[in-house]
Order: C-alpha cells, then sequence, then structure tokens
C-alpha cells in the first residue's frame, strides 16, 4: 500500500496535476491539506474517473482537509474530539471548529489528514491556538494508541513545525518567528512520546517539503521540511520505503508543498483483483 500526504494549495487550481501524480505514481491513498473549499465544490469527478474515491471536509475558501483513495475508506471522521476553535478577535469556549482534521480507515489502516494551525507570529493568539490544538491532538492520540495499539496508526500532513534546525534553509533567518520556537518543537516531540515516529526520516534524512513561492526560494533552495508522517509501531513495523517528491515544486502553477510519500508492506484488497504471474 502507497500512501501520500499533499498540502495541495486549492485542489480547485491543481486538479490536473494531482490526478496526474497519483497515477503516475501509484498512491492508493493521499490526504491533502488546504483543499480550500466545500466539499460540494471539490472536482471529484476528476478524480473518479482516475478510479478513487474522495471524502472531503471543508467549510469555506480556506483551510480544508481531504482523502482520495483508491480503496473503500470507513470511520470517516471529521475533526477530532476536543479540538479546538479559532475565531480572531474572540477568545473563550465554543469558538468554531476549522477543517483541519479528517480519519479515515483503509484496509485496517487508521490515517489522519491535518493541517496543522500556522501560528502566524510568537504572541498571537493565533500561536496559542496551534500549541493548543497540538496538545488535545496528543491527548487524543494517546486515547487511540491504548484503544487500539495493534492498529497501524499514522498522523499524517502540514504540521507547521520544523522540528530540527536542518529543517530550515537557515535557523538565523527564522530568529523569533513561529514554526522553529522550541513550544512548537515541544509539542511536536510529544508526539513521539506519546508512542508516534516519523517514519520518512530515517530512510529520506535530509530534504525540504515547502518552499514559499516569494524571492526565489525554490531556485535558491530556501525551503522547511514542515510536512510529516507521524506513525504508531505498528505502522513503522510495516514502512519499508519513502519519498519526498521534489519535483512537483517544478513546472507550471505548482503548491507550494510537495507530497510526502511512503510504502507499506501490506496486502490490500486491490491485490485480489490483480492477476496472478507464474
Amino acid at each position: 500500500m502507497r500512501v501520500a500526504t499533499w498540502n495541495v494549495n486549492s485542489v480547485r487550481t491543481r486538479v490536473g496535476r494531482i490526478v496526474d501524480w497519483l497515477v503516475r505514481e501509484d498512491v492508493d491513498v493521499l490526504g491533502m491539506q488546504e483543499i480550500k473549499c466545500k466539499p460540494e465544490q471539490f472536482p471529484v469527478e476528476a478524480f473518479e474517473a482516475a478510479g478513487y474515491q474522495v471524502e472531503a471536509h471543508g467549510l469555506n475558501q480556506w483551510n480544508g482537509v481531504a482523502f482520495a483513495s483508491r480503496l473503500p475508506m470507513e470511520d470517516v471522521t471529521r475533526d477530532f474530539p476536543g479540538q479546538p476553535g479559532f475565531l480572531k478577535g474572540h477568545e473563550g469556549p465554543d469558538l468554531p471548529v476549522e477543517a483541519r482534521a479528517m480519519g479515515v480507515t483503509v484496509d485496517g489502516v487508521r490515517l489522519w489528514s491535518l493541517y496543522v494551525p500556522n501560528g502566524r507570529e510568537l504572541g498571537d493568539p493565533h500561536y496559542t491556538y496551534k500549541l493548543d490544538w497540538l496538545a488535545q491532538l496528543a491527548d487524543r492520540t494517546t486515547e487511540w494508541l491504548e484503544a487500539e495499539p495493534d492498529t497501524p496508526l499514522a498522523l499524517m500532513g502540514d504540521w507547521n513545525v520544523a522540528p530540527l534546525d536542518q529543517d530550515v534553509w537557515d535557523v538565523r533567518v527564522f530568529e523569533g518567528a513561529t514554526h522553529v520556537s522550541e513550544p512548537e518543537r515541544d509539542a511536536f516531540r510529544e508526539f513521539e512520546a506519546r508512542g508516534l515516529q516519523d517514519v520518512v526520516r530515517p530512510l529520506v534524512p535530509e530534504g525540504y517539503t515547502y518552499w514559499d513561492y516569494k524571492s526565489l526560494r525554490f531556485p535558491r533552495n530556501e525551503g522547511m521540511r514542515i510536512d510529516f508522517v507521524l506513525g504508531s509501531q505498528a505502522f513503522a513495523d510495516v514502512t519499508v520505503g519513502a519519498t519526498i517528491h521534489r519535483d512537483e515544486r517544478k513546472g507550471d502553477a505548482p503548491s507550494d508543498h510537495v507530497p510526502v510519500s511512503v510504502d507499506l508492506d501490506l496486502e490490500t484488497s486491490l491485490d485480489d483483483d490483480r492477476p496472478m504471474i507464474f
């Protein structure tokens, strides 16, 4: 099984690129972030024509997460229990929950597509929201692992955290900024303490997943590694390959992020339909 994550930065703008990549790279399941549309606006037909089902979670032209899978998706969950909300200029409980998290189960593998809040600036309410969001997700992760320790689980997506200095082109540029602050890095490391691990880095130790559009960041390779697949031990045990698809930042109208894929040593229901070769 090949699963992937990709912040597509508007699925309607890049539907052709996304579907072409899915087919070309033989991806079974893709978790998307920043789809920037409501489910009824999602270009489902193009995905279905390529053999993929779609589950989408979007509320407006911002945020939004989705899955495209050529395998059946079960236990579709929009938002995680206790997910904090946010509304600029407002504080307290009962704030609107943004479309930033979605879970599906595919052939016994539990996958979450996550778009972690950006944080904006240190001291901004959005930064506090980001830390609270990650803390609540960590608590849910503990509950999920305790309830089903043998189920392969992966939290994948745009984490908006660069956990190591090597994950940005020059850490000095980020002094006093979000994404590299110690509270954010501590929040990211907390998932490892709860039982998850980065399944890509051992196989792909170097490489960025995001380059800003401005200032020729991509040609200069001034990027960031902020897209991750964090897997449970059961997920890590079946992970046999990983790729950061850097070339998807090239060409016409690319997303500012590139896909990250992992290969799992698991037979799927699709394998039963493929001809046997002797």
